[in-house]
């Protein structure tokens, strides 16, 4: 089961445990000693910037699928989320800048992860706070085929647990990319047992559409708690999106300059599952956006109207669903996993 590596930073000696997790996140990637050593700064520069600038904030360390999508398993990455409710940056571009300061630095930090990592991405609104990503991946890795959409999400897993009963994975097959959201019932490792069940039937089953997908599904997920499931199926070639769900997973679509939310059945997958699994279709167009969530995040929530406007990175995205959920007061109340499929911005494969 894939561990999600969460520490809360709100002192100094939280720093080296978040270098620790990037460190042991890039051997379970398999990366080679430079790529290994590359996180490891990235993540300490991420971890002394949220101290500086916001004085405290959460670090997630995650392996994670690339987020430009490719033919067959793609090789992982590791992928560094920190994120603070502390007062934002004024001036985004400037703090990505080196030598840029507000408390005396060098002002190396944020500009040095950006250098170093294969993506970087950083969103701040004032009185808010501040998301940023960081992937490293392996040396000469990442998708040599371009599918003009992305796709990212983070796990945070309930109370600081080494496992999140929560799982998100993507796979696709020629103009088919298939992306799924379990929750598995419960928390803990056992939760987490069937919700990985998911993602190794995923693998095995990119070109099945979402109604067919789902029974698949249910009988890997046999003997375990069982887990509610969401998958959307983008047709890059046709632009159609279809979606079928059994459980509590949400899923709200774009369109236009409103959001729709896409109906799932009642059910668990692996479990009771319905008789019937109705599918619904959709457009896919520049502006569209998809977010799967999983009930940590409020079950009435709705993306604000500024959502992962492009040049978004998705992780980012489903990143600010996450702090804005929450507060250091407020935490969230669940394993709390959000996937995001979104269009590759112009410039961008």
């Amino acid at each position: 089961m894939p561990r999600v590596r969460y520490v809360p930073v709100q002192d100094p000696t939280r720093v080296r445990d978040v270098r620790v997790a990037a460190e042991e996140a890039a051997a379970a990637a398999g990366l080679d000693e430079r790529r290994t050593a590359t996180a490891a700064l990235v993540a300490t520069e991420l971890a002394t910037n949220l101290l500086k600038h916001a004085q405290a904030g959460e670090v997630l360390v995650e392996v994670v699928d690339p987020p430009v999508p490719g033919e067959g398993r793609p090789g992982q990455v590791v992928q560094i989320t920190a994120l603070d409710h502390g007062p934002g940056i004024s001036d985004v571009d400037g703090a990505l800048r080196d030598g840029f300061s507000t408390t005396g630095s060098l002002g190396a930090g944020l500009g040095t992860c950006r250098r170093l990592a294969d993506d970087f991405a950083l969103h701040s609104a004032l009185g808010r706070g501040t998301v940023a990503v960081a992937r490293v991946g392996p040396v000469g890795g990442g998708s040599a085929e371009a599918a003009g959409v992305r796709v990212g999400g983070v796990n945070v897993p309930f109370a600081g647990a080494d496992f999140s009963g929560d799982a998100w994975a993507w796979v696709r097959s020629g103009d088919r990319l298939t992306l799924m959201l379990a929750d598995g019932l419960g928390h803990g490792s056992e939760a987490a047992r069937a919700s990985t069940a998911a993602v190794e039937e995923l693998r095995h089953r990119a070109g099945l559409p979402p109604a067919e997908c789902l029974p698949k599904l249910h009988t890997a997920l046999a003997g375990t708690r069982g887990a509610a499931v969401a998958v959307a199926q983008l047709d890059t070639w046709t632009g159609r999106l279809r979606f079928a769900g059994i459980g509590n997973v949400t899923a709200r679509l774009r369109e236009g300059g409103r959001w729709r939310t896409l109906l799932s059945r009642p059910g668990i997958v692996g479990v009771h599952r319905p008789l019937t699994v109705r599918e619904e279709e959709a457009a896919w167009t520049a502006e569209s956006l998809l977010i799967l969530h999983t009930d940590g995040l409020p079950g009435r929530w709705t993306p604000p109207p500024d959502t992962g406007l492009p040049p978004a990175d998705p992780a980012v995205t489903a990143a600010v669903a996450v702090r804005d959920a929450g507060s250091p007061a407020r935490p969230v109340r669940d394993d709390t996993a959000v996937a995001v499929l979104a269009p590759a911005p112009p410039d961008r494969p």
